[in-house]
């Protein structure tokens, strides 16, 4: 009988696979994150486990979508980075028109005092009110504000804590409406009405839900990720009694699922690549789901696994380009760019590489690097399918759509598709998967037409 041997190359491709066999998912261990990810949910919707609960499930007091109808100017404040935007938003019917501006945060009130944040913010809306000629004009306004909240009705929201960089004094767990609307009536010189506050994933779905009426579930997938979802009202425990309306039978839920994995839960799916991210990241043991799916993190991993693979003598014949040995020098849109090239072609990883200071690379080099990349990005993909394939069991609904925003999901060439497959593997319901355009945005502004429609 003739034993085939296997080329020396087959022999570095099964080595490099034996690097990265922990961040190959089956479908078992993504049924067990299901499993687990929906215990960590009810835990976060009881009145009792609420307050322990690792996943949230924050109540977003939004209890209508939007159907088309909506009409009139709306304001809306989208703040969630280094800076913020400001959009006047135009419904009428089916139609809108959008003016939008964008205005800049400086370090120093990043770090300063609430005051002076809610101070230039408020300042800011004005300028942009009177450009338009409506500061005669009662506005209703939707806040975008995405940083982790308390929220005790539509516009009631207490900061938990600051992330990305901000650290303004006095506004944790404080209501940031009420801080909002002072500095707005300390200049009293316009008519601005805050109808509701909201986190980027409820603009997401608000925005696809005015275009498309079975969207039921935000996502993001970008610098961070989280998601949001249509619950049954009687299933939100936590939910404060007076602030919402019981008979009507669904809430938006904003799970900040991003924290998942806390406590050990997910240790059965973690690697030493995600251990080595998280102990030189700035919150250790927090939001681990985040870390093995969002941009902020996957460059990061990447870069881990092929420092491995150089090391083990797999990978440009064994020598470590230094800044493939620098933290953060893999930047996530390489993965993007990567997995772009087409089948047998290696212009954008010889680009890539070049930006490292590897040239005259073989094409099994590229191949095997395009490997690595795919195996990050690929399992960030199925478990982001496997949080919404467990939204989709809790809802019981068919032909529900996903609205999906972010960076990674919006520029990875198959991260759509890799989503849109895992899902119906890992459960029954007939679902899609929708580009949102500029949810956080629009999607305020809907949600402030929405509210002040119900007033």
């Amino acid at each position: 009988m003739k034993t085939s041997t296997l080329s020396s190359s087959d022999m570095v491709k099964q080595e490099i696979k034996d690097i990265c066999k922990d961040l190959v998912l089956s479908d078992d261990q993504l049924l067990m994150v299901m499993q687990k990810l929906d215990d960590e949910i009810r835990k976060g919707l009881s009145k009792e486990t609420h307050s322990q609960a690792i996943v949230k499930c924050f109540t977003t007091y939004v209890q209508d979508l939007p159907d088309g109808t909506e009409k009139g100017n709306y304001l809306a404040l989208d703040l969630g980075g280094t800076n913020f935007r400001v959009l006047l938003i135009t419904l009428d019917g089916q139609n809108f028109d959008m003016k939008s501006k964008i205005y800049a945060i400086p370090q120093t009130l990043m770090l300063g005092s609430g005051t002076q944040l809610f101070d230039h913010i408020a300042q800011c809306l004005a300028l942009f009110v009177k450009d338009l000629n409506l500061q005669d004009q009662v506005l209703p306004l939707g806040f975008t504000f995405s940083f982790p909240l308390q929220q005790e009705g539509l516009t009631k929201g207490y900061l938990v804590r600051w992330t990305k960089g901000f650290d303004c004094s006095g506004v944790v767990n404080e209501d940031v409406v009420a801080l909002l609307e002072a500095a707005i009536a300390r200049r009293n010189d316009v008519k601005i009405d805050v109808c509701a506050i909201l986190n980027d994933t409820t603009g997401t779905l608000m925005s696809c839900a005015w275009k498309n009426r079975n969207c039921r579930v935000g996502l993001i997938v970008g610098t961070g990720t989280n998601a949001c979802y249509v619950e049954k009202t009687k299933n939100v425990e936590c939910a404060i009694p007076g602030n919402y309306a019981p008979h009507k039978s669904h809430m938006l839920i904003n799970t900040e699922w991003g924290a998942f994995g806390e406590g050990g839960v997910l240790d059965f799916v973690t690697t030493e690549f995600d251990r080595a991210i998280d102990e030189n990241s700035i919150n250790p043991s927090k939001q681990l789901f985040e870390k093995m799916i969002s941009g902020m993190y996957m460059g990061e991993l990447t870069r881990l696994v092929l420092e491995k693979v150089v090391n083990a003598g797999l990978l440009f014949g064994g020598k470590c380009p230094s800044d493939l040995k620098k933290r953060g020098k893999f930047f996530t849109k390489y993965v993007s760019e990567i997995e772009n090239d087409a089948k047998g072609k290696y212009t954008n990883c010889r680009e890539v590489l070049a930006e490292l200071g590897m040239r005259n690379v073989s094409d099994q080099d590229c191949e095997n690097v395009r490997y690595v990349c795919s195996v990050v990005s690929r399992r960030a993909a199925h478990l982001a399918s496997a949080g919404i394939a467990t939204l989709l069991n809790r809802m019981e609904e068919d032909n529900v759509t996903v609205g999906i925003d972010g960076s990674v999901y919006r520029f990875h060439p198959y991260f759509h598709d890799l989503m849109t497959e895992k899902i119906s593997q890992l459960q029954n319901h007939k679902f899609d998967l929708m580009l949102s355009e500029d949810g956080s945005g629009r999607g305020a502004a809907l949600v402030a037409a929405v509210a002040a429609g119900h007033r």
